[in-house]
């Protein structure tokens, strides 16, 4: 087998957790889904935080140290969220959970020694956060109370790929030293948020706030979303979406406070799970799987579809069917949000078959486009 077939096996489990967290978003939706398991809906959080998501930024780091021991990071994760939905108690996949944390921080300490960065220790504290909300689940603490500290996870991890990028370009040495105060502020009001869930969640709320202003000021997304083409230009857009959301769940923090239930709880975790995550897997896609898995994802125009799809319908979930209380809004978002996912993997393993589109250029185009008439 080849090691693109080998990598591929460590993000098959990752998948299924992912179509596994789609099943269990209609069952906590109220509508029918092609699984009906108890645990679904309990599950349904870390499942796609831990078992997906950190499955995908586990394996991509794992490719990155080219260490084999680093490969039972996305392994321990992608199998705990498998784990989850079996009979056995609970307890097993959050375990493994911890420990494909556990492995994650080890294969941040070897980059770090291999060139010591700020963007690095910033990714190192994010999965700092996802081994302490693992253990604190472990430890009986509801998957509710973690959403600051996975949400954290995935911020910071995001945030030190944006700072490194950044400083490639043009960032000063001060605007970095500004990134790196921003993050560990936010890690900070995470746990404050978990000490002192009211006052410590609009703490939180306002570091992320902080946190998207930098991006805004620094990100070169903010420019290439109108000065460029292709893929650059796609990936701005899937940015300054996922930014925008991101917005969306700190406001609904600082002015609510905690919450662990109901509409504002429903907007804050899908507008940071749903439209600022999804929205980063999909910019990243067609960049980082070619690398992990060394088979090219193309471009084409049509992934901007899902991502059209999935980013209306948060329009429809959160600022209209939760701001609102209007649960069949909130229904229909939720589908369609669903169906921009599986839109979205169906449309990349399609480029991927169909590989690297014609290079003919215009003239050549227009010749046969007069050929045929």
């Amino acid at each position: 087998m080849s090691r693109g077939g080998v990598r591929l096996l460590f993000l098959i489990p990752g998948a299924f957790c992912l179509f596994a967290g789609l099943d269990s978003a209609l069952l906590l939706l109220g509508l029918p889904a092609p699984v009906d398991g108890s645990r679904l809906p309990v599950v349904h959080g870390p499942l796609l935080v831990f078992g997906f998501v950190g499955t995908v930024i586990a394996l991509e780091r794992a490719v990155a140290v080219r260490r084999p021991w680093a490969f039972a990071s996305p392994a321990l994760l992608g199998v705990g969220g498998i784990l989850l939905l079996t009979p056995l108690s609970l307890v097993v996949g959050q375990a493994m959970f911890a420990g494909g944390s556990i492995v994650l921080l080890l294969i941040y300490a070897v980059i770090w020694r291999r060139q010591a960065m700020f963007a690095s220790a910033v990714q190192a504290l994010g999965a700092w956060l996802a081994l302490a909300s693992a253990a604190l689940w472990m430890g009986g603490l509801d998957a509710s109370a973690l959403v600051p500290g996975m949400t954290g996870f995935i911020v910071l991890t995001i945030a030190g790929e944006r700072i490194e990028l950044a400083r490639l370009v043009a960032m000063s040495r001060r605007s970095e030293l500004v990134a790196i105060g921003v993050s560990v502020a936010l890690a900070g009001s995470v746990l404050a948020a978990m000490i002192w869930p009211q006052a410590g969640s609009r703490v939180f709320g306002a570091c992320l706030l902080l946190f998207v202003g930098w991006l805004l000021r620094f990100d070169v997304a903010t420019r290439l979303a109108t000065g460029s083409r292709g893929l650059p230009r796609y990936i701005a857009i899937c940015l300054l979406a996922g930014y925008f959301w991101l917005i969306v769940a700190g406001l609904i923090w600082l002015f609510v406070g905690e919450t662990t239930q109901g509409p504002w709880y429903d907007g804050a975790v899908h507008a940071v799970f749903l439209g600022f995550t999804m929205g980063m897997i999909m910019a990243h896609a067609p960049v980082i799987l070619p690398s992990v898995l060394r088979r090219p994802l193309p471009y084409r125009p049509m992934l901007i579809w899902p991502v059209l799809l999935m980013n209306l319908s948060l329009v429809v979930r959160v600022l209209v069917g939760d701001t609102q209380n209007l649960p069949v809004w909130v229904q229909a978002g939720g589908v369609l949000g669903v169906f921009a996912l599986l839109l979205f993997v169906v449309l990349a393993v399609v480029s991927t078959l169909l590989g690297p589109p014609s290079r003919r250029t215009t003239r050549q185009r227009r010749r046969e486009r007069e050929e045929a008439a």
